[in-house]
């Protein structure tokens, strides 16, 4: 492993999105869905994702969602047709009661405004 690669997806929560289909079907759910959009060949993805994974509080009630991008820009072009978010990489939307509530990309990705938002709807 590179200076930029991630182990840490492995013992994070993630769920993968692979599927169109999967993406359907959570976007048909009412709680709070975090989505991160990651390009694992790109180096500010990797710290972005890295940072997130950091900082994240994992007793947070907002189930998360991975889109490799490398593998699935079908799930991602969908995503972003879905929330009327455009597409950026790395990106991070979050939807609470199937509303967009927050999205940022790059270094502007605060997983203390996600937070705050979360815990105070």
């Amino acid at each position: 492993m590179g200076l930029f690669s991630s182990n840490n997806k492995n013992r994070f929560p993630w769920e993968e999105v692979t599927s169109t289909s999967q993406l359907e079907e959570i976007l048909n759910g009412t709680g709070c869905f975090l989505f991160f959009k990651h390009s694992k060949r790109c180096g500010i993805s990797i710290m972005a994702l890295n940072n997130f994974e950091n900082k994240w509080d994992k007793n947070l009630k907002c189930d998360l969602y991975f889109i490799d991008l490398l593998k699935h820009r079908d799930v991602s072009n969908l995503l972003a047709e879905k929330t009327n978010v455009q597409h950026q990489s790395p990106q991070v939307i979050v939807l609470n009661k199937n509303e967009v509530i927050y999205h940022a990309s790059h270094g502007d990705i605060s997983p203390n405004q996600i937070k705050n938002l979360i815990s105070n709807p």
